[in-house]
C-alpha cells in the first residue's frame, strides 16, 4: 500500500494535548485562543508551541535563553520560550509570530519586507517579537534603545534590523494618523 507523503512545511494536526478548553490543568491563551495544558509543567513553552501546537515560527536557537530566536510575547512582554516553563503561564496570554497580525501585516512585518531585513531568516521571528515589545513600550526608539534588544543574528543584519524597527515606528504613526483622520 502506498501512502501520500505530506509536505514537510505543512504542519501536522495539533496533538491531543492541545485541545482548546480541555477541562484539565493549566489554562492559557495562545494567539487569542484558549488552551488547557496537562503535560509536564517544566516543559519549555517552545516545545509546546512547536511540537504540540505545530506553531513553528518560533525557532530553537540555543536552548538557554541567550540568542532570542525563540522570543514570544507573554502578556505583551518579550520572553524567551526555550526557558519559560509551562507552569509559569497559567491564565497568561502568549503571542507568537503567527499571532502578531490578524489578517494584515503587522507594521514590523511590513517594515521587515520593505527593508529586506533577512539574510538567512532564522532569527527573524524572534527579532520581530522583541521589536514588538520595544515599540509597545517606546513608539519612537533611538539607536541606543534598539541596541538593547539582546537577540542575536549570526548573519549580522543589525543595521537593517535597526532601520526596519524605525520604519515600523513610522508605519504605526502613519496608520494612527489615517485612523485619526476618519470621522
Amino acid at each position: 500500500m502506498q501512502t501520500t507523503p505530506t509536505h514537510p512545511a505543512k504542519p501536522a494536526a495539533p496533538a491531543a494535548a492541545a485541545k482548546p478548553d480541555d477541562d484539565k490543568a493549566l489554562p492559557l491563551r495562545i494567539n487569542g485562543r484558549a488552551y488547557s495544558f496537562d503535560g509536564d509543567e517544566l516543559m519549555p513553552l517552545l516545545w509546546y508551541l512547536r511540537d504540540v501546537l505545530r506553531l513553528t515560527g518560533t525557532k530553537f536557537g540555543c536552548g538557554v535563553g541567550a540568542c532570542g530566536a525563540c522570543t514570544v510575547l507573554v502578556d505583551g512582554k518579550a520572553q524567551r520560550a526555550c526557558v519559560t516553563p509551562m507552569k509559569t503561564l497559567a491564565k497568561r496570554e502568549v503571542t507568537t509570530i503567527e499571532g502578531l497580525a490578524n489578517g494584515e501585516l503587522h507594521p514590523l512585518q511590513q517594515a521587515w519586507i520593505e527593508i529586506d531585513v533577512p539574510q538567512c531568516g532564522y532569527c527573524q521571528a524572534g527579532q520581530i517579537m522583541a521589536a514588538a515589545d520595544l515599540l509597545k513600550r517606546n513608539p519612537n526608539p533611538n539607536d541606543e534603545e534598539i541596541g538593547k534588544i539582546s537577540n542575536l543574528c549570526r548573519c549580522g543584519t543589525y543595521p537593517r534590523i535597526r532601520k526596519a524597527i524605525k520604519r515600523a515606528a513610522e508605519i504605526t504613526k502613519e496608520h494612527a494618523a489615517r485612523e485619526g483622520g476618519k470621522s
